[in-house]
């Protein structure tokens, strides 16, 4: 089977740095909050150009606390994207927050920004939008409407690492930005794992007490917090492979072009929009075709993994569909019927990507 991503060929590329470090940890002894996670913290900052950046367990606790931090409560509205992973929205609903969904942009698959003013109300205070399959939302039109509706950006970048906006990596361009290190992420470690950047020491200073049970002084609990530390081993696998990432993103930008070299020729299939003035990562290369479902049956006979992100909007999920039973986000469901991701890593070999890129011929030279 030809996966989706192959986190055994990173490690086999990493193995001897890897195995080194993580030996060097366990023989250390110190597994929670020790010198990798300060260390890490530092050297991330320094390549995201953060003045702060804040270690937790998972991408979704980043969100959740960088949520409380910026003192969203129950009863605030948080505008969002209805195409996209739950995390987004559960983190809002976890701090009794309610999410109002946006449709998004039918090329970048990020939120449309002229719908947003429609649905500000007194109750909104923020929004979070979601640098979808690796690609910045428009943030210089987002920064405007928050400016004048006085609301916070909180960014979404668990499938971003290492995306620019204009020269900018995003986590730095809202009051906060939130990460995932889960596996399959460009940024990954072997288990979950989360960030959250900001220019604010004293939103810095508060995430650090949430993410430690509330205490910056040990046995001494100013508020209730949460056990959200990254794992001591798992920040020494990140600072290994932070000083790959860029080398990562660009073989998956590579491997990106040449799919789309082949595919933006082919009828019935619509590649990738990079906007101008971004730098794509391409956590996913999603294509959209109308025969999203046969391309796949192909895949399967012979043994090509793929992926649909994401089949149901999160209006329609069976969790929020009650709330949302009446509302349409045509882009939306329109798109989640035919996107389809292709398998996408750095390691990926020339025969990997021709053999993906004659599938997808095979079945739509045929249409």
């Amino acid at each position: 089977m030809l996966p989706m991503v192959d986190l055994t060929a990173q490690y086999q590329v990493l193995k001897e740095e890897l195995n080194e470090a993580v030996l060097h940890t366990l023989a250390n002894g110190q597994f929670i909050l020790g010198p990798n996670v300060e260390d890490f913290e530092k050297e991330v900052a320094a390549y995201l150009g953060a003045q702060y950046a804040i270690s937790v367990a998972s991408g979704t606790d980043a969100l959740h606390l960088a949520l409380i931090a910026a003192g969203i409560k129950a009863g605030d509205e948080v505008i969002t994207s209805p195409f996209t992973f739950i995390a987004t929205a559960e983190a809002i609903c976890y701090v009794g927050a309610h999410p109002v969904f946006v449709d998004i942009d039918e090329k970048t698959f990020n939120l449309d920004t002229n719908q947003i003013e429609a649905v500000i109300t007194p109750a909104t205070r923020a929004i979070l939008p979601v640098h979808l399959f690796g690609q910045g939302a428009n943030m210089e039109r987002l920064q405007v409407i928050a400016d004048q509706h006085e609301l916070l950006i909180i960014e979404d970048c668990a499938q971003s690492f290492g995306a620019e906006i204009n020269g900018k990596k995003t986590g730095t361009l809202g009051f906060t930005g939130c990460f995932s290190f889960f596996p399959s992420k460009n940024l990954g470690c072997y288990g979950d794992g989360g960030l959250i950047t900001t220019s604010s020491e004293e939103i810095a200073e508060h995430l650090r007490v949430l993410r430690n049970h509330g205490s910056s002084k040990r046995y001494h609990h100013t508020e209730l917090g949460f056990n959200s530390r990254l794992d001591e081993l798992q920040a020494v696998i990140l600072r290994v492979k932070l000083k790959y990432i860029d080398q990562f993103n660009q073989a998956r930008n590579q491997i990106a072009q040449q799919y789309t070299q082949t595919l933006i020729n082919l009828p019935h299939c619509i590649p990738p929009y990079k906007e101008a003035g971004n730098t794509h990562v391409y956590h996913q290369y999603t294509l959209l075709s109308a025969y999203r479902d046969e391309i796949m049956k192909a895949f399967t006979e012979q043994h090509i993994a793929s992926a649909i992100y994401y089949p149901i909007p999160l209006h329609q999920q069976i969790v929020f569909k009650q709330k949302y039973q009446d509302v349409h986000f045509p882009v939306s469901e329109q798109i989640a019927k035919q996107c389809l991701s292709l398998p996408i890593f750095p390691e990926m070999s020339k025969p990997q990507i021709e053999q993906v890129l004659n599938v997808v011929q095979g079945v739509l030279l045929g249409k």
